[in-house]
């Protein structure tokens, strides 16, 4: 592995300006050696940070953590960063509510060259972003909402027009030469990984066309975007707020669902193909928020609820969400109101739930209820 310029000639271990070190992440071998070659050309090169001022740096990864919200990894470049601090970050912004260290501890600030794990944003951010400490809270706000407001003109400007039928029948007739499709998940890795395998399936004739990827929930915003392009929204452990589910039932905006990606990307090939006919599709029915966690003997956890939108059936599939990230899919084993078994509980109403086989079960989660229904579809 070459790593940097050599000020030196002759030095490396192939002759010329480089220097080598043979290493292997895997077993671990000469990593020693890398670190020593790193200080010594850093030292060679007087490469230097200023560990005064405000702190600085970029994205290297980002994710939704269930109890933690958006998290970054950070590598500082300049400044130190502090607990409390006010920054921008892309389109993103906040207050550092916590820094981890590469060890996992919690740490009151970091230096420049130092990895960090930064929790306090208001969203996720993108991998390569620029992180930056600004003043006060109304200029972070205020950039962070400028930059977030000219990505979508610039998405909205690049979205073409017209309906995924008209797309898919194009597709078949071999008029159209792209899909396009936005990709939502709750880690920066697995949007990166569904984008790579977009690239690979797309050939001469038709091409994937990723209009937005990005990390957290489907908004109402990927809605409107998808809508204007005819696109289909590909969500990855990630589901849409309330007001983008009622955006895409009204606009006829197709959002599906995934927690593996083989199977993401088998969909998006039988898209690409136009043959996408699915013989069924998931109805959302209704959502309940548990209110009480009570124990119950040789029976186990139930879970109280307030029924929030819809209705909750027994019998139906459910998946249990906890900052919006997919926690734990299955089926309502129960179904009580006021103690007697019920078939249905509607909107306003209060029941307890119960879930075969799974007990992780926490105030303020949410319990999304669903059924398949067959559909007979025709392009």
């Amino acid at each position: 592995m070459a790593f940097g310029r050599q000020v030196h000639h002759g030095v490396g271990a192939m002759g010329g300006e480089d220097l080598a070190v043979e290493i292997s992440g895997l077993e671990g071998t000469n990593l020693d050696k890398l670190i020593a070659a790193s200080l010594l050309q850093s030292e060679l090169l007087e490469l230097k940070a200023n560990p005064d001022g405000a702190a600085n740096g970029s994205v290297v990864e980002a994710q939704l953590e269930q109890g933690r919200g958006a998290v970054a990894t950070v590598l500082l470049q300049g400044g130190t960063l502090r607990t409390g601090d006010i920054f921008v970050c892309g389109a993103t912004w906040g207050r550092v509510r916590a820094l981890i260290d590469d060890q996992g501890n919690r740490i009151k600030e970091a230096l420049p060259a130092q990895p960090v794990e930064v929790l306090g944003f208001n969203g996720a951010p993108e991998a390569g972003d620029e992180f930056t400490v600004v003043e006060d809270e109304g200029k972070a706000r205020e950039v962070a909402e400028f930059r977030a407001r000219r990505t979508r003109e610039q998405l909205a400007t690049q979205a073409g027009r017209g309906t995924l039928e008209q797309m898919l029948s194009a597709i078949k007739e071999g008029l159209a030469a792209e899909v396009p499709i936005l990709v939502k998940g709750d880690v920066q890795g697995s949007v990166e990984a569904i984008i790579n395998s977009a690239d690979k399936l797309s050939t001469d004739e038709v091409k994937a066309r990723i209009l937005h990827a990005g990390v957290g929930g489907i908004t109402e915003t990927d809605v409107t975007l998808a809508k204007s392009a005819g696109a289909v929204i590909f969500g990855f452990n990630s589901r849409p707020n309330r007001q983008a589910r009622e955006a895409a039932e009204r606009d006829g905006v197709d959002i599906r669902y995934y927690n593996v990606i083989y199977e993401l990307t088998d969909d998006l090939k039988a898209m690409m193909s136009g043959m996408l006919a699915p013989e069924a599709r998931e109805i959302t029915l209704g959502t309940a928020e548990v209110r009480e966690v009570f124990n119950i003997t040789k029976v186990g956890k139930i879970a109280g609820c307030l029924v929030i939108e819809g209705v909750v059936k027994k019998g139906a599939g459910y998946r249990q969400l906890r900052d919006g990230i997919v926690l734990h899919e299955g089926k309502i084993a129960s179904l009580k109101h006021f103690k007697e078994d019920v078939a249905e509980v509607r909107q306003g109403s209060e029941c307890g739930m119960s879930f075969a086989n799974h007990q992780d079960i926490q105030e303020k989660d949410q319990i999304e209820v669903y059924q398949i229904e067959e559909i007979a579809r025709s392009l």
